[in-house]
């Protein structure tokens, strides 16, 4: 168990890395001029993420079967394993935070260079050459305190940040309170682990009124002019701020209480058709 633990949790450090990184195609679109190409190359960022949930979520089922299987008195245990999980997804956002200011270069070169070819496979084959490997290796750089005197908090609208930390928590424990829910209530669990939308669809909504348009309204804005490129670095720089302590704190604190909030409708919909 504690080496599907640590399997899950390496997935789960990349998930959320690779989503931390992707903040960073905004301020890269912005430098390049090349907004709606940094917007695909976050989708084909994310594809590292996506493979990595692939292949994480078997492996929380089969966790989740083995801790029904040796009777209640290792959900305590399982509970224990998820926290472990999270605290995985807080790594991954703070090596992504760490990595944002490299990644900001490197996704700059790549949207240039993808500019001129065309082509992303063309591009990904070039990108494992040696003196292409060099170059990327030379955009490596630790970040340091210098960074951090343009970031201002006075021009980013503050519920737009506040949301992007719930919205970060709630999408991180969303499928784990519903496999939680289903250890808890085996013989309901089919339903239970169905209703993950009832936690991350609150997520979807924020992110959709909130999160998602203030967003994209900064990045607009600073390409059109009308703000200086210092509040669009500002903004991932916040954003990512907000995802460390969403994941550290809050989505630690909302586990148990969404698992019941789960339980509670499986409960109720089990009540309803049986």
């Amino acid at each position: 168990m504690i080496a599907t633990t640590l399997i899950i949790s390496v997935f789960t450090f990349l998930i959320h890395i690779t989503e931390s990184l992707a903040y960073g195609m905004r301020l890269a679109g912005v430098r390049t001029k090349r907004i709606a190409t940094a917007l695909s190359f976050v989708t084909s960022t994310l594809l590292v993420s996506r493979l990595s949930n692939m292949f994480q979520a078997p492996l929380l089922g089969t966790m989740v079967d083995a801790t029904i299987l040796k009777g209640p008195a290792y959900l305590n245990h399982l509970e224990t394993q998820f926290r472990i999980i999270i605290f995985a997804a807080f790594l991954g956002s703070f090596a992504g935070m760490l990595l944002s200011p490299s990644a900001v270069k490197v996704f700059r070169g790549a949207i240039l260079k993808f500019t001129q070819h065309g082509s992303m496979p063309k591009l990904l084959l070039q990108s494992l050459s040696k003196e292409n490997m060099k170059k990327i290796y030379s955009c490596l750089r630790w970040p340091h305190l210098n960074m951090l005197k343009s970031i201002q908090l006075n021009r980013i609208p503050k519920l737009f940040l506040i949301m992007n930390i719930f919205v970060t928590s709630i999408f991180t424990i969303g499928v784990l309170c519903s496999l939680l829910a289903g250890a808890y209530l085996p013989e309901l669990r089919s339903t239970a682990n169905q209703l993950s939308g009832i936690v991350n669809g609150i997520a979807t909504i924020m992110m959709t009124l909130f999160v998602d348009p203030t967003g994209a309204q900064i990045t607009d804005q600073a390409m059109n002019g009308i703000r200086p490129e210092e509040d669009v670095k500002s903004t991932i720089f916040f954003l990512q701020l907000g995802r460390l302590f969403g994941t550290l704190i809050i989505a630690q604190l909302l586990l148990k209480p969404f698992s019941c909030y789960i339980m509670w409708v499986t409960q109720l919909l089990g009540g309803w058709l049986i």
